[in-house]
């Protein structure tokens, strides 16, 4: 199931004029993050995958085991401690919790492998990879505020996130199939808005201290988190079964 993003608005951050230096090296930091977390899934996927005694650990012929569930469900677990912990948890806590996040997501990933083709699963990777590019140059760029286009798919998310949380032991395919829609939808839409809301943040930021280093894991568990959702739908719609 896709993991909850981010709402965070960070009050914390005093905004100053926008500095284009300052903006572009803080979402430098925030996608070296974010591209080390996706090598870490990547590898924790491939590792499942390739290892029978590892996956039959987290699933049986007749379903989730156990642990399988602890896997599935210990994304959003980990999600609402560093959105909610964010003034609790110090810098390096913060770096083992979204690692590990990023490995809980690379075992779900490895479920994939025994689903879907190996061709349609990176298509759908590339087509969701040069989406969510486009929105997030576009959420760069843009002059025009964001604020209320991104509170709208927010609910949009929301809403989805919930109706796939119950769909997740109903079980029903077509439901299924109409809440992807959704979830593409607000990911999309999210990129966007997400990018600009980074950049006002790096705007303003000072560096140096653990506060920007925390903000800099927190960007780059929101644009993880919602590649990976958009990614997820973008499979479920047009990834091919095996």
């Amino acid at each position: 199931m896709e993991t909850k993003t981010s709402n965070y608005s960070y009050t914390s951050i005093n905004h100053t004029d926008d500095n284009e230096t300052t903006s572009r090296r803080y979402l430098a930091q925030v996608f070296i993050w974010m591209f080390i977390a996706m090598g870490v899934s990547a590898a924790v996927a491939f590792t499942f995958y390739l290892n029978l005694n590892l996956m039959a650990l987290i699933i049986s012929p007749t379903g989730f085991t156990p642990l399988g569930y602890v896997a599935v469900f210990a994304p959003l677990v980990f999600s609402l401690v560093i959105n909610f912990g964010f003034n609790k948890i110090s810098y390096p806590v913060m770096v083992v919790i979204f690692l590990t996040y990023a490995a809980t997501i690379g075992i779900t990933f490895s479920i994939f492998g025994l689903i879907y083709t190996g061709a349609s699963i990176f298509a759908m990777f590339v087509s969701s990879a040069l989406l969510f590019a486009a929105m997030a140059v576009g959420g760069y760029k843009t002059s025009m505020d964001l604020t209320k286009f991104g509170s709208i798919m927010y609910m949009m998310f929301v809403g989805a996130f919930i109706a796939s949380f119950v769909n997740f032991f109903l079980g029903s395919a077509q439901f299924d199939y109409i809440v992807s829609y959704v979830w593409v939808a607000a990911m999309i839409g999210l990129t966007a808005y997400y990018m600009q809301m980074l950049k006002r943040i790096g705007a303003g930021l000072e560096f140096g201290n653990e506060e920007s280093k925390k903000l800099v894991i927190i960007g780059a568990f929101i644009l993880y988190t919602t590649f990976i959702n958009l990614f997820m739908s973008m499979l479920r719609l047009f990834g091919r079964r095996r």
